[in-house]
């Protein structure tokens, strides 16, 4: 692309969806300075999860807990951390407050005393994450037992997937925690008398997605700790959370009718009341209090529900943080560079990063801050090709604008476009600096009159995608590709003189980049045309690798090749002539500068397209066929980006890399490896290069020659309050613009959006942030809506030893001893599991006396005295008596995760009752997700057991991905055919690696996103029946649009999945089983997995109506005669 051009180098296009038309007419989303905190007398929003004991509350706001009286007034300060504090609890006796902490970096439980203090540390085990706001926390605290000798909690350790959790109890002394005997659950609370439990077995609080009815809604159960009796609470096909026990009566919180309210549920008489009848706003994180009363969250304050007599009262509070999270700073944004150009003749590089636009220089000078706004998101910047000017995209208008400023950013602002309406996704300068090409994210191609301040409509991509435009010389014609029905796309040139577009390249093949040649002869090209495939080692099946190579379209039907053939010819001279010289091609003569030697300035030369018959004047460039990305045009040369093979679980054996073909040399050279993007000057003169380590300026023809250029001094002023408001304007354009649906869901979004705006002036922490606009897009009732990120500052965490296993505590003998080993398939590294591995003698049943020589008494929490060993040798002191006797040391290597070990464990355990029901006869696989796991352990769990009679494919607890199609061909394939060779004993298979049995399919509320669509394409397929219980059900794809000003990130559902007969299918509903079964927990309990248990029952009968053995080598044909 002519011009200051920066392109990412890609393996593959990136895939841009289409972006929906606005319902409504975009309001304009002004970003003035943020509101003030609240002043002494006003009421602070955005107080969370409270408790309330005694007259008092406790809460968390910005990231820490305070506490108020319940008639509301100023609160008090409990803790002050740079982690998160949440979920507050006080004990009943009033003397200490529970809590969840990130003190060391995860979350981990703690008790301080209730006026404030010291906190005690009383779980050790590492938390899983650091997770998205989507997950929660990890050792979450939901109350105590009656005495208030030990603390509630919910943790992940015990599951490989983030969906399993399960309640403990852990004791003020901050010994080993013991599980509740519920295998999962999530939040919960005790019956006064302690012998029942009010849970619910599912925990989704902090999804965003309200009014819920998919597979994963969560009911309510009353479990009885003695017998294990299950007694449903009131379902509905909505959610019921947050169950508390008072007196004979369950209280809870459920949006059966439309937003949460409160709910009660007599234990007795089994009558459902509904109490509150909020129409508006959701009460969140009910909790109850030692008289009855309970305390919630309602747009942002706190409420009190007397639950005797059902009188609400406000409680009016005031928190007099110092908002530490919220004060200005000035903060480097060296790490956060969003894009990058050059300035026309490499002088200066452009730096778009942390919402600013930096110029630097390449060696001597300093670096301005040209925008230097905290309120408003710049990006894209581009210099314009007379280097006078610098074009970005600011949102300070309150809608993505195309502005340009002074490139030494002196002097106001000057906007030029108004009105697009749409996010923007790139704008490339003409070469004479008069127009800018803007593609914005609905696939239109906008030409800007740099002089006028005027756009309009030149192009539109059916598909949706765009980003690829590319002027000529002369500033006459913009090529471009655009998207094809069949998923391919195809180019085009758009003429200035007649404003007309022409298709240049038909749609057999995926063609994409053009980019003008610099003295105006060709359009070189990317296509995927290179059909030497690769070869699986595993089964007869290819795939496509290395198939883009690089392409020329001669523009004038008298144009010459760009590589004509080459002879060494006799110069000769006569009399008062040159010397003459071989003809050489076009390509390869110094091409059209910005000035001659004169130094006057030359003009472009003018570009001449014959369009009858250009598809048919192509040429191949002779670079071996690769993945190829990032094209672009100097003098005598073109560089394009080369990456290696893209893999499912491992690096590509080479790095990417940056190449620049020589036409005089005819030769291809590698200029940088590891090469992550690459900006050209407007004179194609210099490159910038985004290296592993760092960025690097090239000289165009000078070889591997660089000069590294440092992206420091890129100071920005952070005003937190402002950039949380140009974030939240920013996060709703994006699902204005990206939601898969033009009507919303049918809300109302600018409505919603002015709903949620007056809480933007008690942000004081990034978290409260992500909170808030997780509500808003929550409001749309829809999967995959997702917020995360942002400037969340938390403590380093401190690596934990993990062995592989678990130990519990012996209370008759006071000593800790090895309850479980996981399993290891110690030759996988992802598999291992350090006390089975070779050399460590070590078993179920075998005392820990000592770890690194420190004594383990009961007293003591095993994983307090492994933290900070992870990455070094632990020794054990073990014996199979609790004495030190005979006692033997052993020496492991620690995981710092035993996720993967508790999976195999899993899937081994399994296999294992499958083939003990089956006699060996049924195949088992499980897929985690579908992704880089779940095509691995596909890959290795099927092609061994192809052979086997029947097959249960087990989708529970799949996280999703984008892969079930691959997995599904495999399993649809039919047998058409076999074949025998003279000594192989095994019949072979056409086509090859068929599974020849019947199957059936495992799924429950867990089975999500691409893990939702498996089953239901399992069962359109006719593979066989789905057993368990109903999935998830969101099936709107995402994808990612870059970060937000301060490189948080939103993830807004695109692309909506529909049936065959295109009807909306799955997304907030889920895939029903045809054969419902329920994993009850007494099952569970005793080992059994009813489930499982039934698939390989329906298995065996369809083996015995559909016998799947290979028919038998019949006999030799005889063809004598």
């Amino acid at each position: 692309m002519l011009g200051s051009s920066t392109m990412s180098i890609a393996v593959l296009a990136a895939a841009l969806a289409a972006c929906a038309t606005p319902s409504t007419t975009a309001p304009h989303l002004a970003a003035p300075a943020a509101t003030p905190p609240p002043g002494a007398t006003a009421t602070t929003k955005l107080l969370r999860f409270p408790d309330v004991h005694a007259g008092r509350v406790v809460f968390c706001y910005a990231g820490d807990l305070w506490s108020a009286a319940t008639s509301g007034g100023e609160a008090t300060r409990l803790t002050a951390h740079p982690g998160l504090e949440v979920f507050p609890r006080y004990s009943p006796d009033g003397q200490w407050i529970a809590f969840t902490g990130q003190y060391d970096g995860d979350e981990q439980v703690y008790v301080i005393p209730s006026t404030g203090g010291a906190p005690r540390q009383l779980t050790w085990y590492p938390s899983r994450g650091p997770l998205t706001p989507r997950w929660g926390y990890d050792n979450q605290v939901y109350g105590w037992s009656a005495d208030s000798k030990q603390v509630l909690f919910r943790s992940m350790r015990d599951g490989f997937d983030l969906t399993d959790t399960r309640l403990y109890w852990v004791a003020l002394d901050g010994s080993q925690p013991e599980p509740l005997p519920m295998p999962v659950s999530g939040g919960g609370d005790l019956s006064p008398d302690g012998k029942r439990v009010a849970y619910s077995p599912l925990t989704r609080d902090f999804r965003t997605w309200k009014r819920y009815e998919g597979g994963w809604a969560q009911e309510l159960y009353i479990y009885d700790l003695a017998t294990a009796k299950l007694t449903p609470v009131a379902h509905s096909k909505r959610t019921e959370r947050d169950p508390m026990w008072i007196g004979d009566s369950i209280w809870f919180a459920s949006d059966r009718d439309g937003h949460l309210n409160l709910y009660r549920y007599g234990v007795g008489d089994q009558k459902l009341e509904q109490v509150t009848k909020e129409t508006q706003w959701d009460l969140r994180w009910p909790s109850k209090g030692e008289s009855g009363e309970i305390v919630y969250e309602k747009n942002g304050e706190l409420e009190l529900l007397d639950t005797a007599t059902r009188k609400v009262t406000a409680i009016p509070i005031h928190v007099p943080s110092d908002l530490v999270s919220a004060r200005p700073q000035r903060v480097d944004a060296g790490s956060q560079i969003e894009g990058f150009a050059l300035a026309p003749k490499g002088e200066r590089a452009l730096f778009s990063a942390r919402g600013d636009v930096f110029s630097a220089p390449i060696e001597k000078g300093f670096a301005r801050n040209l925008t230097n706004t905290s309120g408003a998101h710049e990006r894209g910047a581009q210099w314009s090709p007379d280097g006078a000017t610098v074009a970005f995209i600011s949102d300070k208008s309150g809608e993505e604008e195309v502005y340009t400023v002074a490139q030494d950013g002196s002097g106001a602002w000057t906007q030029l476009t108004s009105g697009i309406g749409r996010r923007i996704d790139g704008l490339t300068w003409s070469p004479d600096a008069k127009s800018i090409a803007v593609d914005d994210c609905s696939g239109r191609i906008w030409l800007v009159d740099v002089a006028a301040r005027t756009q309009r409509e030149i192009a539109r991509d059916p598909s949706g995608r765009g980003g690829d435009a590319a002027w000529s010389p002369d500033s006459r014609w913009l090529a471009y590709s655009a998207g094809d029905a069949n998923g391919f796309r195809s180019l085009y040139v758009w003429s200035a003189a007649d404003g007309q577009s022409r298709r240049v390249t038909g749609e057999m093949w995926n063609e994409y980049e053009p980019v003008f040649s610099r003295d105006g002869e060709y359009l070189y090209y990317l296509s995927e045309r290179e059909f030497a495939p690769q070869l699986s080692q595993i089964e007869w099946n290819f795939a496509s690798n290395r198939w883009t190579s690089v392409f020329a379209l001669a523009l004038r039907k008298d144009g010459k090749h760009p590589l004509p053939p080459e002879s060494d010819e006799v110069a000769l001279k006569q009399d008062g002539a040159a010397e003459s010289k071989p003809e050489s091609s076009a390509a390869s003569k110094p091409e059209s500068g910005p000035e001659s030697k004169s130094g006057a300035a030359k003009p472009p030369p003018e570009v001449k397209i014959d369009f009858d018959g250009l598809a048919q004047r192509v040429v191949r460039l002779p670079l071996d066929a690769d993945n190829y990305g990032g094209l672009n045009a100097g003098d005598g040369r073109i560089w394009v980006g080369r990456a290696g093979a893209p893999y499912y679980g491992r690096e590509s054996e080479r790095k990417n890399a940056l190449l620049e073909f020589d036409f005089k040399e005819r030769k291809t050279n590698e200029l940088v490896e590891g090469a992550g993007g690459y900006a050209i000057s407007a004179d194609a003169s210099k490159l910038l290069v985004r290296g592993e380590d760092g960025f690097a300026l090239l000289e165009a023809g000078k070889g591997k020659d660089k000069k590294s250029v440092a992206a420091k001094g890129l100071y920005a002023e952070k005003v937190p309050a402002e950039e949380w408001r140009a974030i939240y304007n920013e996060a709703w354009r994006r699902f204005r613009d990206y939601f898969y649906v033009p009507n919303m869901h049918g809300y109302d979004w600018d409505a919603l959006r002015k709903q949620y705006e007056p809480w933007l002036a008690h942000v004081a922490h990034r978290a409260d942030l992500n909170y808030l606009l997780g509500e808003l897009v929550a409001e749309l009732n829809v999967g995959h809506a997702y917020i995360s990120g942002g400037d969340i500052d938390a403590p380093p965490r401190v690596p934990v030893a993990l062995f592989g296993g678990r130990m519990t505590l012996d209370r008759a003998v006071g000593r800790y001893k090895l309850s479980a080993i996981f399993p290891g398939h110690n030759e996988e590294p992802a598999y291992r599991s350090p006390l089975t591995e070779v050399g460590v003698d070590a078993k179920v049943g075998d005392y820990v006396l000592a770890i690194d020589g420190v004594d383990l008494p009961a007293t003591e929490n095993p994983y307090r005295l492994l933290r900070g060993k992870a990455d070094r040798p632990v020794e054990f002191l073990l014996n199979d008596k609790p004495t030190a006797e005979g006692a033997r040391k052993v020496v492991w290597r620690p995981l710092r995760s035993e996720t993967n070990a508790i999976y195999l464990a899993f899937v081994l355990r399994n296999k294992q009752r499958v083939d003990e029901l089956s006699g060996g006869r049924i195949a088992y696989v499980h897929l985690p997700d579908m992704g880089e796991d779940g095509i691995r352990e596909f890959s290795k769990w099927f092609y061994g057991q192809v052979r086997k009679e029947g097959l249960i494919v087990d989708d529970r607890n799949n996280g999703g991905g984008n892969v079930s199609s691959m997995v599904l061909e495999r399993l649809r394939r039919t047998l058409l055919g076999l074949e025998y060779s003279r000594h192989d004993q095994f019949a072979g298979t056409y086509p090859q690696t068929v599974f020849n049995g019947p199957m059936v399919c495992l799924l429950n509320q867990n089975s999500a996103s691409d893990g939702d669509i498996f089953p239901w394409m399992f069962r359109n397929a006719g593979l066989g029946p789905l057993i368990g219980k109903r999935s998830w059900g969101g099936v709107v794809g995402i994808t990612d649009h870059g970060p937000l000003l301060d490189g948080g990130r939103v993830n807004v559902p695109e692309f909506g999945h529909l049936d065959k007969n295109g009807q909306w299918a799955i997304e907030g509903v889920g895939v029903e089983p045809d054969i419902e079964i329920e994993n009850e927990p007494a099952d569970v309990i005793a080992g059994r997995d009813p489930q499982l248990e039934r698939a390989v029952q329906e298995v065996l009968a369809r083996m015995a109506k559909q016998p799947a053995k290979l028919a038998p080598r019949p006999a030799d044909p005889i063809k004598t005669k």
